[in-house]
């Protein structure tokens, strides 16, 4: 099993992995295609066994405002044949040993069981649009006092729009 930084030619792998770990949904995948095809910042490994993508992981920017304040960390996505094997763990704790990573505020919407075991706490400020009461949203290296809802990039909600209502590509500047 080796982790590394995701390249243009694991991509589609990384595609097909979150649509079968979320086969329910296929918010995790455009979220991701639409970072990769507007060029967004975004930190991201997998973890490769045989050659198959079996785990993913992404922090994108969090926002006040316009300032930056952190990163979000969403998606982490294990493939189903590997859940339950310390595999998400070994590859959250991975990315939390990161330079680009450790230093910075982290926010994420989660189950707060799982992500308390990696230090993550319940966050009460900033606010997120996603978790009313803010019982699932937690954060690491957060010391804002500062009341205000945490924004996120824009593929956050155009992910979510049905096809047709996503609007015009936009051609990078």
């Amino acid at each position: 099993m080796k982790i590394q930084k995701v390249t243009p030619e694991n991509r589609p792998k990384v595609y097909a992995l979150l649509q079968r770990a979320f086969p329910n949904s296929n918010y995790e995948t455009l979220l991701v295609q639409k970072f990769h095809e507007n060029n967004r910042p975004i930190h991201e490994w997998v973890c490769i066994h045989t050659n198959k993508v079996i785990a993913y992981i992404a922090f994108s920017n969090a926002y006040n405002g316009k300032q930056l304040c952190g990163l979000h960390l969403a998606p982490m996505a294990v493939a189903p044949d590997f859940q339950k094997q310390g595999i998400g763990s070994e590859l959250l704790r991975f990315a939390l040993r990161q330079e680009a990573i450790k230093s910075q505020p982290l926010f994420v919407l989660g189950e707060p069981a799982y992500y308390a075991r990696f230090g993550f706490e319940p966050c009460s400020q900033p606010i997120c649009p996603f978790d009313q009461g803010n019982t699932h949203f937690l954060s690491m290296h957060n010391s804002s006092n500062a009341s205000f809802e945490v924004g996120y990039e824009a593929g956050f909600k155009s992910a979510a729009l049905p096809p047709g209502k996503q609007g015009k590509k936009r051609r990078p500047r």
